[in-house]
């Protein structure tokens, strides 16, 4: 079972960035795209953003649009998010999720949590004011 491990939360001010990271247990595993989801205490968990992992292409929610950037590292098979402008309503426990190749998918770049077959832990982005 592939493990993935999030880094890079931490506590912020209001304006200020920063960027998480991703990493897997097998950093060669076959994966069709990766994601990050958040979730927000008391909140549903929601997407923030995707990348498909051979082609780079990439969707946002809208929420995060203009500020958040998702991107890879296909060397050292790293995720990343880089999260600038960061408001108090990003605060939530970000999580990095992958779908793995050959599953069958009914879009290019899913944004559904269920669509995910592996997950981190979680890392707590908290953004003060």
């Amino acid at each position: 079972q592939v493990q993935l491990v999030e880094s890079g939360g931490g506590l912020v001010q209001a304006g200020d960035s920063l960027r998480l990271s991703c990493t897997a247990s097998e950093p060669t595993f076959a994966k069709y795209a990766m994601g990050w989801f958040r979730q927000a205490p008391g909140k549903e968990r929601e997407f923030v953003a995707a990348i498909r992992w051979y082609t780079g292409q990439t969707t946002n929610s809208e929420s995060v649009k203009g500020r958040f950037t998702i991107s890879r590292d296909n060397v050292n098979n790293v995720l990343f998010l880089q999260m600038n402008n960061l408001r108090l309503e990003d605060t939530a426990v970000y999580y990095c999720a992958a779908i793995r190749q050959g599953k069958v998918i009914y879009s290019p770049i899913p944004t559904r949590a269920e669509d995910y077959d592996y997950w981190g832990q979680g890392t707590q982005v908290t953004v003060s004011s």
